[in-house]
């Protein structure tokens, strides 16, 4: 004579319940949140013995009260959970040269290395290999540490939205990097590079950046707005952006976009710079004024030269002028 099952007790609304079934086991069930169409989300769980299914709902009951019960819904490997952040959410969150970085992490590092992992599989042990093997391969450390700071910042999105209980690119040991002492140019460098870029178009934006120590794209992004010669003080307030380009042609011309003879660049010029320690006066030598007079009335004298093939920006370093 077989024993009956036991029948299954009444839980209130959203209560875990446990109870056996026709085929022999155990079975429990935890309301553990809701799913994206309203619906409860009921997880199920079943062992051969009550005290064994018990201890399953109790630890899925405890995950749940701490919130660490991983959403139900795609299931994600590393690729595609990566292929989904980069572009449609830290896309149109971040500034273009940040999404260009990621977007390099992830799409000739991270997926090509590490793309194949379930989302709720990989370990910090698979990262901290992976950093490994990068620099064995020769990219640099500093290449390696981006790496590891997109994986973290992505991942800890994931977890954010319940995708992940964990981060394992948190705990991972993030690779080391070498402080590199700046050592300034010597005057006799100083004057080498001055004496060279003097034989080149737009002589001051070297000396400028020589002289204030600005970056790249601030000096590139100034403007004459920017430059108050009566107080002798140049305002730092934006910096100018790498070009993205894209066929003009429809492709025909066998190129890469960049090299192509109808390029179209996708990307604004400039951006603000996004803090105020950013953007900041700086006062400027009384020669260095000197110099961007000079450089003004040259540019004067290059617009009037190619009057309708000129495009004014306001810029204090223009491109040259298109050829006819």
């Amino acid at each position: 004579m077989t024993r009956p099952s036991a029948p299954k007790s009444r839980q209130p609304n959203g209560g875990s319940s446990i109870f056996q079934g026709k085929d022999g086991r155990w079975h429990g069930y935890v309301t553990v949140g809701v799913k994206d169409d309203g619906t409860p989300d009921r997880r199920h769980v079943s062992r051969k013995t009550r005290p064994e299914v018990t201890k399953v709902v109790r630890e899925l009951e405890r995950q749940r009260d701490k919130g660490a019960v991983r959403k139900v819904g795609q299931s994600w490997t590393l690729e595609t959970w990566l292929t989904h952040w980069v572009e449609n959410i830290a896309a149109a969150h971040v500034s273009e040269n940040t999404i260009d970085g990621y977007r390099v992490a992830v799409n000739h590092h991270l997926i090509p290395g590490l793309g194949a992992h379930r989302l709720e599989k990989l370990q910090p042990e698979h990262l901290e290999r992976f950093y490994k093997k990068m620099q064995d391969s020769g990219s640099a450390a500093g290449t390696a540490h981006q790496v590891h700071r997109t994986v973290r910042t992505a991942l800890n999105e994931a977890v954010r939205r319940a995708h992940l209980t964990v981060n394992p690119a948190a705990i991972a040991k993030a690779p080391r990097l070498e402080e590199e002492e700046v050592e300034p140019y010597s005057v006799e460098e100083v004057q080498c590079l001055l004496a060279e870029a003097a034989k080149h178009r737009n002589t001051a934006r070297w000396v400028i950046a020589l002289a204030l120590g600005l970056r790249q794209g601030e000096v590139l992004g100034m403007q004459w707005d920017d430059v108050d010669f009566d107080l002798g003080v140049i305002r730092v307030r934006r910096g100018r952006l790498r070009p993205r380009y894209k066929h003009g042609c429809g492709d025909r011309c066998g190129r890469k976009p960049g090299f192509c003879p109808q390029k179209i660049n996708t990307r604004r010029e400039t951006k603000n710079a996004k803090s105020r320690a950013g953007q900041r006066p700086i006062g400027v030598p009384d020669e260095l004024l000197q110099l961007l007079r000079q450089h003004k009335e040259e540019q004067v004298r290059e617009r009037a030269r190619a009057r309708d093939l000129w495009t004014e920006k306001g810029t204090c370093s223009p491109r040259p002028p298109a050829s006819p």
